[in-house]
């Protein structure tokens, strides 16, 4: 993965091989599991009546920290929220703001412990390449380097605290190719292993699925549950993304991949889980889904079966059609344009008179070559599987953006699902074995940092 799209996904934003046995569900949380008495083992040897000597308030926010000597300003923090909200478009409460900060805050403390990390190892980053990933985020949002700095200003950012989160992201991969990478190994039997079980698979059912996890004793139940429906409500109402809110609030350890559970088979899955995936939609959000220990938040982001062709990887050669509503227009004028353009697409006899019928309606043709059918809107899959090549699909869009139709102009239809080869296999088991370690070696940086909150 390149490094701007490591930092979109850092900031909030969403495989064609079947590694279906490869992902173990996560949804388990980070402590340990709860006993039958409901008080946990934490190994701390805790009094039972213990009696709190001082007061903490929850509500007092530490906006600013001193690590290992390094100063965290209240402005990186502000600056840091104001860009993950301009990412993802949103529209923050006061409490839903002082929340995002004390996340942010812990990820710039453990931004900067990965830096220092790196310099101890003399690992620094040259000016150039934190410019040239710069560069290549500001294309991804679509803008020059100049344009993408000042749309950081006027969202209450800079370049500055997205040049620092490259400058960590960088230099953390950085080490760990120097020191963690080296160390791993991936035998040739657990590969084959991993093979034989796939093809075994062959024709199961998988699912792309998200989640985000809340423990809950039998006390805090109806508590936890009642969060957790407002959390849904929220992401439904378009306020963040799902992404968000399971690195934000997620207490499982997908917490750290935004949820991800990646391809798993419903065998993967605690029953509950399974359960729910089988019987969902793609795109819908299930839950609070009671799992053990507490509850679940689901996202199907997409299903298939192992090593089988799905028409929906088909690629399509499309043809855009779209007419744009001015500023000004009114709902009445919005219709009548919609129905003009409907009848219009409807006498398009192939590709080739497309840009005839748009000129009789002034509007815009943009060709758009190698598109996945799974790669658009769930609305618009199931129409296009069933478009003939030399027709439109019905008009679709909204009032803000106007009207468009697709126009299918050719066909490639995918081939049987193969197995994935035995390097990627290795190189996706070494990829999840680095990882382990860096969140072993990111632990030990906590626990040895001096860290002073102001």
């Amino acid at each position: 993965m390149s490094t701007a799209a490591r930092i979109a996904r850092l900031m909030g934003f969403a495989g064609a091989c079947a590694y279906a046995t490869l992902a173990v569900a996560q949804t388990v949380p980070d402590t340990p599991d709860v006993a039958e008495s409901e008080v946990p083992n934490t190994g701390l040897n805790l009094p039972e009546n213990l009696q709190i000597f001082g007061k903490l308030d929850p509500n007092v926010r530490k906006p600013t920290a001193i690590i290992n000597d390094y100063v965290l300003t209240g402005t990186d923090v502000d600056q840091r929220v104001a860009l993950i909200a301009a990412a993802n478009g949103m529209k923050l409460e006061p409490a839903d703001r002082e929340r995002l900060k004390l996340q942010v805050l812990r990820a710039l403390i453990d931004e900067t412990l990965q830096i220092q990390a790196a310099k101890v190892k003399e690992i620094t980053i040259p000016k150039d390449e934190v410019d040239s990933s710069y560069n290549r985020v500001a294309k991804n949002f679509g803008k020059t380097p100049g344009e993408f700095t000042k749309f950081l200003r006027s969202a209450g950012s800079s370049d500055k605290s997205i040049r620092r989160q490259i400058e960590g992201e960088l230099a953390w991969q950085r080490l760990l190719r120097r020191t963690v990478q080296p160390q791993v190994n991936v035998g040739d039997e657990e590969v084959k292993a991993i093979l034989d079980r796939l093809a075994a698979a062959k024709g199961t059912e998988e699912y792309h699925v998200k989640e985000i996890y809340f423990s809950a004793t039998s006390d805090r139940a109806d508590q936890v549950f009642a969060n957790g429906k407002r959390i849904i409500s929220e992401i439904q109402a378009g306020k963040a993304p799902f992404e968000y809110y399971a690195k934000t609030f997620s207490e499982a350890s997908t917490r750290a991949v935004s949820g991800d559970l990646d391809w798993v088979r419903a065998a993967q899955l605690p029953d509950p889980l399974a359960a729910a995936a089988q019987q969902m939609q793609v795109g819908q959000i299930a839950g609070p889904i009671p799992v053990p220990g507490g509850f679940s938040i689901l996202y199907l982001v997409d299903k298939r079966q192992v090593l089988t062709a799905d028409p929906r990887d088909a690629k399509l050669n499309l043809r855009q059609v779209t007419v744009k509503f001015a500023p000004g227009t009114t709902r009445a004028q919005a219709t009548e344009r919609v129905a003009a353009f409907g009848a219009a697409i409807k006498t398009i006899q192939g590709c080739g008179d497309v840009a005839k019928v748009a000129a009789t309606i002034n509007a815009d043709v943009v060709d758009n070559d190698a598109v996945r059918v799974r790669d658009l809107p769930p609305q618009l899959q199931e129409i296009m599987l069933k478009v003939q090549v030399g027709q439109a699909s019905p008009p679709f869009g909204s009032e803000t953006e106007g009207v468009r139709s697709l126009v299918l102009c050719g066909r490639d239809d995918p081939t049987a699902g193969t197995l994935p080869s035995a390097e990627q296999i290795q190189s996706k088991l070494e990829d999840e074995r680095v990882n382990l370690r860096a969140q072993r070696m990111l632990r030990d940086l906590r626990r040895d940092a001096v860290i002073e909150y102001r």
